[in-house]
């Protein structure tokens, strides 16, 4: 995959965990500024979720740790614990929120 085609397809993730949040009902607050994916909760605490042009690769940062992802299979994987990326942002959202957080994406 080009950097062209890299970037595309992490605008159109993003705006799809966006969509997913709206749809969902819960209560998370989030914002992108230049690419970048704030995901802000009640108790004052983010999940950021960026690109990393360079290598390819999609980063999560939340309380439990730095996640790196790498394409695979037509998916985001987790490079350390295999998650893919819908189980992943489901886990930490939930882990920061208290509360279960299923986006269904």
């Amino acid at each position: 995959m080009n950097e062209s085609e890299f970037n595309q397809q992490i605008d159109d993730f993003l705006i799809e965990i966006e969509d997913a949040i709206e749809e969902s009902g819960v209560d998370i607050d989030y914002e992108t500024v230049a690419g970048i994916l704030t995901l802000e909760f009640e108790n004052g605490s983010q999940v950021i979720i960026n690109r990393q042009v360079a290598m390819r690769q999609l980063w999560v940062a939340a309380k439990s740790g730095g996640f790196h992802l790498e394409w695979v299979d037509e998916q985001w994987v987790s490079s350390t614990t295999k998650e893919v990326m819908p189980a992943l942002i489901d886990r930490v959202c939930t882990e920061q929120s208290g509360e279960l957080v299923s986006l269904g994406l």
